[in-house]
């Protein structure tokens, strides 16, 4: 980590409870199952997109502050589960973007945002909407 102008600030580290990787399509009917109990945040990350890179930190400086939170969050890493990501657009009807982030409440998206939009901001509005 560096300090002074131009400065990069690692995001806090996140302990694996804090984040569910989706790895298996068979893990996507479950997500949208815990969603009847508690929200469901769901991201979906491509490894080569700077936009993605930058959403991503975003996300995780949010997760950082959300300690003990009754949500879930999960994350599709899109080179590597290609298929649970169309999977999760075919069950909300949510059409695939990266990054994206998707929450699910009571079974079905109830927000969405993508690029630009996932910002910490966004997410903790659409979290305590």
């Amino acid at each position: 980590m560096t300090t002074g102008a131009g400065s990069f600030h690692a995001p806090p580290a996140l302990t694996m409870t804090d984040l569910t990787k989706l790895e298996k399509i068979e893990q996507v009917p479950s997500l949208l199952q815990a969603s009847q109990e508690r929200p469901v945040v769901l991201f979906k990350h491509s490894l080569i997109c700077p936009t993605s890179e930058r959403a991503y930190q975003a996300f995780r400086r949010f997760l950082a502050r959300r300690e003990g939170d009754a949500a879930l969050f999960a994350l599709v890493e899109i080179q590597r589960a290609r298929d649970v990501s169309k999977e999760i657009a075919r069950l909300t009807g949510v059409q695939h973007e990266s990054p994206q982030v998707i929450l699910l409440r009571d079974g079905r998206p109830v927000w969405n945002a993508s690029h630009l939009d996932i910002t910490e901001q966004a997410l903790e509005d659409a979290l305590t909407a």
